[in-house]
């Protein structure tokens, strides 16, 4: 089953304790369309320059990643964005930001995007994401919904009104506290499902992530790694993750929301083990199902 995954495409340049990397790809869209891709067919819409290395719309492709969805806007420069992370792996430091043709982003679903069954809006203008929705030919079976601080802080209500229209939200716990006001993530979880999602999952970084459904409270554990290189696109790579095995699943009954949940962590581990995509270019489905199983037993008692 085809997801369809809105958000951006990018150039970082990013420096972690274990070292640093510059230009790399990244951007949401990416990290989110490369986890869904080992496990489902994707669909990519964002926006690059005409100074996006055709190499890389190629690797995409060979990943099982469709880019009619991906606007190669000529005479414009792809998003990049600079940062760091001191030892405080959960926060990045921002030293620059180059909206470049993001800041005139406008999605657009090709025809043959408009009736997939999954649709995941990574972190981007919730105006947009609202309007991406909006050019669904027909109700997707799962609309999932990423976003960050940068939007509760400006777009707040804008964001409420589009969290009303989905059927899952991803946040972690500091934008769900920011988001609701409310210090208790279950209180807050509650909160958010009062306005409409029935779904909502609060990442905790390196303490794992917690699911909030009609079957009450799920709690997965993150993987221990010796050491973290590149947290970049971790949370994203983990949205990804989740709705790539739902989407391989055909839909979320039964305990495949909560078997999603720990794929997303499966990804998201590797995600953080290399920097940009150099780990999930050299994954395999082998060592996704072995992680897989080492989560069941760090969870069994």
């Amino acid at each position: 089953m085809s997801i369809v995954i809105v958000g951006t495409v990018a150039f970082d340049s990013v420096e972690t304790p274990s070292g640093k990397a510059d230009n790399v790809l990244g951007g949401s869209a990416t990290y989110a369309a490369y986890s869904a891709s080992f496990f489902t067919p994707v669909q990519l819409v964002s926006v690059v320059g005409d100074d996006f290395p055709a190499a890389e719309i190629s690797a995409f492709n060979e990943r099982g990643i469709d880019t009619e969805g991906l606007e190669i806007q000529a005479g414009g420069a792809t998003f990049r964005w600079q940062g760091y992370y001191g030892d405080d792996l959960n926060a990045a430091q921002t030293l620059a930001t180059d909206l470049n043709v993001l800041e005139t982003f406008d999605p657009k679903l090709p025809a043959a995007y408009q009736s997939a069954p999954y649709l995941f809006l990574g972190n981007f203008d919730p105006s947009l994401q609202l309007k991406a929705i909006r050019q669904m030919r027909t109700r997707p079976q799962l609309i999932i919904l990423d976003t960050m601080n940068l939007w509760i802080d400006i777009k707040r209500d804008d964001l409420i009104t589009t969290i009303s229209e989905v059927d899952m939200v991803i946040l972690n716990d500091g934008e769900a506290k920011a988001l609701t006001g409310e210090s208790n993530l279950v209180r807050a979880a509650a909160l958010i499902k009062g306005w409409g999602p029935r779904i909502v999952i609060i990442k905790k970084g390196e303490h794992g992530a917690l699911l909030f459904d009609e079957h009450g409270v799920f709690a997965a554990p993150a993987y221990p790694l010796e050491e973290v290189f590149d947290p970049t696109g971790a949370g994203d790579s983990f949205a990804g993750g989740l709705v790539g095995y739902l989407a391989r699943c055909e839909g979320s009954a039964g305990d495949n929301l909560r078997k999603a949940v720990v794929y997303g962590s499966v990804m998201a581990s590797f995600n953080v083990e290399d920097f940009t995509l150099n780990r999930f270019r050299r994954l395999t489905e082998a060592e996704i199902e072995a992680r897989f199983a080492q989560f069941q037993q760090l969870a069994r008692f």
